[in-house]
């Protein structure tokens, strides 16, 4: 966690928990740990561990199993993909489009260097650490 970022501490948590979904650690149907376990690993306050599950839970991305803890949803990676689709779209693209504007990149760049990146694509821990530190 980057206790200095203007992020909340509970969505820095929250991100972390999409790229471990993303990334297979947390498979579908699979239980989660704790959130005790979890405030623990991140050394911050278990309210706030909570903040992020409640959050996660209202998405249907974690259901609650009665006395057994937390779980993933059969579609947790799907719902992930569409939260982050939807804050790229309407957030991160439009920062970059008017970004690309300042500095005069075209698209034809953008394509040109996409299609570089792609032949060597970044592996789950990269996509893991720009997940939580955006």
């Amino acid at each position: 966690m980057d206790f200095k970022t203007d992020k909340p501490i509970f969505r820095q948590i929250v991100d972390l928990c999409y790229a471990r979904i993303l990334s297979g650690e947390w498979l579908p149907g699979q239980k989660i740990p704790s959130v005790r376990e979890v405030a623990v690993e991140l050394s911050v306050n278990t309210r706030t561990v909570l903040s992020a599950f409640d959050l996660l839970q209202a998405s249907e991305i974690i259901a609650p199993k009665r006395g057994m803890g937390f779980y993933l949803a059969d579609d947790a990676v799907e719902r992930v993909r569409s939260e982050l689709k939807k804050e790229f779209f309407d957030s991160t693209l439009i920062e970059t489009f008017c970004r690309m504007e300042q500095l005069g990149i075209t698209m034809e760049e953008v394509v040109q260097c996409y299609t570089a990146w792609s032949v060597s694509s970044p592996s789950s821990a990269l996509i893991e650490k720009i997940l939580i530190n955006k």
